[in-house]
């Protein structure tokens, strides 16, 4: 099977580059930047071969010691494609020089690529590059007429046909450096509107270079490109299906799992839901013990809704722990929300290592969790252990958690997927559609929704006027899409409780009540996300019946606020 191999320097998408390629039909695999690679690439082929290699970005800098590869990846003769500090990377390498922006180019910035025509009859050593073949059909990425993505199960596209000879598009930027001086053979084939290379391809070897993120849902043109580069340049074969991926982990959890018993921790969203579908699925269900704690933090309505679909999964062993008491005792007095994250991380384990004594569960079992690779990478975990901290997460960067990993008790069997693929992988392993398509919910549950310290009056607040955002969703049809309603079209919605009180006037009385901030985004994976824009009608409803309703909310707010710069959730 022909796969990529991806260099992960620790950009906060670097498995966002894999999963776009995945997305494709082509298998990737992930490695440390740097890695030693001289046993791992084979451009002699096989039956297993890398037929490219992809650099990715960085938080770090070139002038500054950031991580390298093994200098054996530019002698290979495999096609490289380096993506932000990735191009920095192999510039710096080859000679090039590489400095700081006065001001860094962020977000979507505009890029022109333009396209050299050749002269026939005109010699390569005069000035056309030795690789012309290569390097249009890498170009071809950047025109939109160009139809590079194959429809699933189908046989790799051409991408023959040249683009225009130049073509503007907006691209995802984030970074503060950039190349000042190009290391010799390589070539400026794109500029961003700010004056800056865009896009670098080298004149004699299959080395390609872009200075933004094309891997990034708000780029325009990235699949396209990175299909350019999979089929065109490395010529690929689609070969990799969500089917595949269900294959393939079933043979590891078997392998890691032996024959001892499971628990998962399982909070009944999709994540741990469709985790557990996967163990149930995989080994004997009489070995699969399923825990869940009803921290007093949940959705209205949660714990019964989780006990009904897992039974319908065919889970035999149903643990359900009532710990609410325990979890708003221990975040009393608690503002701070990694404060917040670390003590309900550390609470979950403790409860659980009680629970499992209780269940005479051997010291051998195993712990599953359904951990999801945006979780590793916003708590600094990525493959190459250098993607920066944004937030920890309660079954990543807890002590206890970190201390039963290194012990080798843990599986994550979505510790390499994102959110749209794990409801994939659902709807393959035939999970409810129900459960599938339900918004995404965080571990620590409220607590991260309630800013300020949690209690158990706010935790009702909060879970009544949330209870009736998501059902107004469910009921409105969306904009243009009869058969879709507003939660189809949105990938997270939920409402925010504020540490703030406003003046307000109910029945001619003064009302002094709480401030709800209402939240709903789209995105494709969870790692870029932008404001569904509400038709005002329906925001102007949603926030009348919650006043009336919730009497304790006086005022409804709607975040207008994308990540980057601001997380998904509000802690």
């Amino acid at each position: 099977m022909d796969k990529i191999l991806i260099l992960d320097f620790g950009s906060q998408t670097t498995q966002l580059i894999g999963r776009r390629i995945r997305d494709l039909g082509v298998y990737t695999e992930i490695l440390p930047g740097d890695s030693p690679l001289s046993a791992v690439l084979n451009p002699g082929g096989g039956p297993d071969t890398i037929r490219g290699v992809i650099l990715s970005g960085s938080p770090e800098s070139v002038y500054e010691n950031g991580p390298a590869p093994d200098k054996i990846i530019y002698g290979c003769g495999l096609p490289l494609l380096g993506i932000c500090y990735g191009l920095q990377r192999l510039n710096y390498d080859q000679g090039g020089a590489v400095e700081a922006l006065s001001k860094r180019e962020y977000g979507g910035i505009g890029v022109t690529v333009r396209r050299e025509k050749r002269e026939e009859g005109r010699a390569a050593d005069r000035g056309v590059p030795s690789n012309w073949g290569l390097t249009q059909k890498f170009l071809a990425g950047f025109d939109p007429a160009a139809a590079l993505r194959p429809a699933a199960n189908a046989a790799a596209p051409s991408v023959s046909s040249p683009p225009p000879a130049a073509f503007h598009f907006t691209a995802w930027m984030s970074h503060g450096d950039t190349l000042t001086r190009l290391a010799p053979g390589l070539r400026e084939y794109g500029t961003s509107d700010t004056g800056y290379p865009a896009v670098v391809i080298h004149d004699t070897k299959p080395w390609f270079g872009l200075q933004f993120h094309p891997e990034a849902a708000h780029c325009e043109q990235g699949p396209e490109i990175l299909a350019a580069f999979v089929f065109g340049v490395c010529g690929c074969s689609a070969g990799w299906t969500m089917e595949r991926y269900v294959e393939e982990a079933r043979l590891s959890v078997r392998k890691k799992v032996g024959t001892n018993p499971v628990l998962l921790l399982i909070s009944g969203g999709v994540d741990s839901t469709v985790a557990g579908a996967l163990l149930l699925k995989t080994l004997d269900a009489g070995a699969v013990h399923l825990m869940y704690m009803d921290t007093g933090l949940m959705r209205k309505d949660e714990t019964k809704t989780v006990k009904a679909s897992l039974e319908r999964l065919g889970a035999r062993h149903l643990h359900i722990i009532h710990c609410g008491e325990e979890f708003l005792s221990a975040l009393k007095g608690l503002e701070e929300p990694e404060a917040k994250r670390q003590v309900i991380g550390d609470l979950f384990i403790t409860i659980q290592e009680r629970e499992v004594a209780r269940l005479g569960l051997p010291d051998s079992y195993v712990l599953a969790q359904g951990t999801l690779y945006t979780d590793l990478i916003e708590s600094g975990q990525g493959v190459g252990k250098k993607a920066r901290l944004i937030k920890s997460h309660h079954n990543v960067g807890s002590p206890l958690v970190d201390a039963k990993r290194k012990a080798g008790r843990i599986i994550e069997p979505l510790d390499r997927l994102y959110k749209d693929e794990v409801r994939r992988l659902g709807r393959v392993l035939g999970v409810d559609e129900e459960v599938v398509r339900r918004h995404p919910f965080p571990g620590p549950g409220l607590a991260v929704r309630i800013l300020g310290e949690v209690t158990k009056e706010k935790c009702g607040i909060l879970r009544e006027a949330d209870a009736i955002f998501i059902e107004e969703l469910k009921k409105r049809p969306a904009p243009g899409a009869a058969d879709r309603t507003l939660y189809d079209e949105i990938w997270q919605a939920f409402a925010v409780l504020l540490p703030i009180r406003s003046v307000g006037v109910a029945g001619d009385v003064r009302k002094y009540g709480w401030v709800l901030a209402l939240r709903a985004i789209t995105s494709a994976d969870g790692m870029t996300a932008g404001v569904y824009p509400f038709p005002v009608k329906d925001l102007l409803e949603i926030s009348s019946r919650i006043t009336n309703t919730v009497t304790d909310i006086g005022r409804v707010t709607y975040d207008i606020s994308s990540k980057p710069p601001a997380t998904i959730e509000w802690e």
